[in-house]
């Protein structure tokens, strides 16, 4: 995709405000440069007069993905960095526990396309971005702002506009009354007994009431198309799960399966790998348990 000098340059000051890099930062930028929040982040330093550096050791800043994050907290190697998180959703648990290790943590949801939309401390503590507005029509959320990218260099993708300037990647998400911005993710909507289903509207459902992590996703059924399951991790989740998806979901929004795995795939980019997992729960892969026990499956 192309993207103009100038909409790099407009939202680097805001960036240096929220976090503080300037000149006389370090920044550990440890993740592949495959991924755009990577590549943003080292050429914002350049800009920055901020200097790169290959560990955590030494560093005032990092820019890391959530699993890179939690990573850095199991090792220990974290001291009064700045961190800023993104990539995936940040769970709140993990930010209050990076927080009680002395870090200060900045979150932000974006996408290539559309570069940064909202801004927080985790998932659930997104508000927009400065200079972004933010509108959620039938579920997506669309974006009008000085920093969309002006068109793809190449094969197009997810990104659409409209004839007032907003734009849209189709991740999924709603708008709290007091104005953060609850995002469902991306993933591809399912259709099980002729109803299309968004895995990550369930999830943003049951994941209040999990402990630990959950996915959410569709595998063949040779009768209904498609049967929805949840991979957790932390098996113990699953009565509590069941009775919300009971209390809270439509029929055919209700896992029908759920198994248990110790860490969910992730891709290079520290997204959950969906496309890994489902082959993990087709093929019945060491690692990956059913659940079964005295609640009864919705």
């Amino acid at each position: 995709m192309l993207r103009t000098t100038e909409s790099w340059e407009t939202s680097f000051e805001p960036v240096s405000s929220l976090t503080g890099i300037g000149p006389g930062s370090r920044v550990w930028v440890p993740g592949p440069l495959t991924a755009s929040m990577n590549v943003f982040a080292v050429v914002h330093a350049s800009y920055a007069g901020a200097a790169l550096v290959d560990s955590p050791a030494g560093a005032t800043h990092a820019v890391l993905s959530p699993s890179g994050l939690a990573t850095l907290l199991d090792d220990g190697a974290a001291d009064r960095l700045v961190v800023v998180v993104a990539g995936d959703g940040l769970a709140p648990d993990v930010a209050a526990r990076a927080a009680h290790g002395g870090l200060e943590v900045h979150h932000y949801y974006g996408a290539a396309e559309l570069s940064f939309v909202a801004w927080g401390s985790h998932r659930d503590d997104l508000r927009p971005f400065p200079d972004v507005e933010l509108s959620v029509r039938g579920g997506e959320v669309w974006v009008r702002s000085p920093y969309l990218c002006l068109r793809y260099d190449g094969a197009a993708g997810p990104l659409r506009r409209d004839v007032d300037g907003w734009a849209t990647v189709g991740d999924r998400g709603t708008l709290a009354p007091d104005g953060r911005l609850l995002l469902h993710g991306r993933p591809e909507a399912v259709t099980t007994g002729g109803a299309t289903i968004w895995p990550s509207e369930v999830e943003a459902v049951l994941r209040p009431v999990a402990r630990g992590e959950l996915a959410v996703l569709g595998v063949p059924h040779p009768d209904l198309g498609a049967v929805l399951v949840a991979v957790l991790t932390d098996a113990s989740d699953r009565g509590a799960l069941v009775v919300a998806a009971r209390d809270l979901l439509t029929e055919a929004a209700r896992p029908r399966r759920w198994y248990h795995r110790d860490a969910l795939p992730l891709t290079s980019g520290g997204k959950v790998d969906r496309r890994a997992l489902a082959e993990l729960v087709v093929t019945g892969s060491a690692g990956i348990h059913p659940l079964t026990g005295s609640t009864v499956d919705p």
